[in-house]
C-alpha cells in the first residue's frame, strides 16, 4: 500500500485527485498508477483503471487471476467492474468512500448477483494515510 500511497501523492501534486494503484502479480509490481482523468481529459483514467490496463497489455491476458489490487480509496462502480472482469484475485484499499464508492459503499457491485466474479476484499490497509491526502487535497481547494 504504501507505493499506492507515494502513487496517490504523485497524482495529488499534478493537480489530480489523489488516489494511486498498484498491481502485483506473483509478487512483483507489474502496474502502477495514479489517477490521470484530467491531463489525459479521460473520465475513465483511474489509477485502477490504468493498472488494469497496463497490467493486461504486459501479461498479454485480459484476465489477471493470480493479481491482487492495492488502491487507495473504494474503487467506485466502473472500477469494480473492470477488477470483476479482469477476475483480479484480491482487492486491497484504503479509505471507504462513502459517496462515490461501489465495493462497501453505494451500489455495492461485488454483491450484485449479476456480477461474474468477486475478488477477496480488504479494507482500511493504509486508511489514515489515504484519508487524509484526500481531505487536504479537498480543504485546500475549497
Amino acid at each position: 500500500m504504501g507505493e499506492a500511497l507515494a502513487e496517490a501523492e504523485a497524482a495529488g501534486r499534478r493537480g489530480e485527485v489523489p488516489i494511486g494503484a498498484v498491481l502485483v502479480n506473483g509478487g512483483d509490481i507489474v502496474a502502477r498508477a495514479g489517477n490521470r482523468t484530467r491531463e489525459l481529459s479521460d473520465s475513465t483514467a483511474h489509477a485502477e483503471m490504468l493498472v488494469i490496463r497496463e497490467a493486461s497489455q504486459k501479461l498479454s491476458a485480459e484476465r489477471i487471476g493470480e493479481a491482487d489490487l492495492y488502491v487507495t480509496l473504494e474503487p467506485c462502480t466502473m472500477c469494480a467492474g473492470a477488477i470483476s472482469f479482469a477476475r483480479i484475485r484480491r482487492l486491497y484499499f484504503g479509505a471507504t468512500d462513502e459517496k462515490g464508492g461501489g465495493v462497501v459503499s453505494g451500489v455495492r457491485f461485488f454483491a450484485a448477483p449479476t456480477c461474474h466474479h468477486v475478488p477477496e476484499v480488504y479494507s482500511g490497509l493504509g486508511e489514515r494515510e489515504s484519508a487524509n491526502l484526500l481531505r487536504t487535497f479537498f480543504s485546500e481547494r475549497r
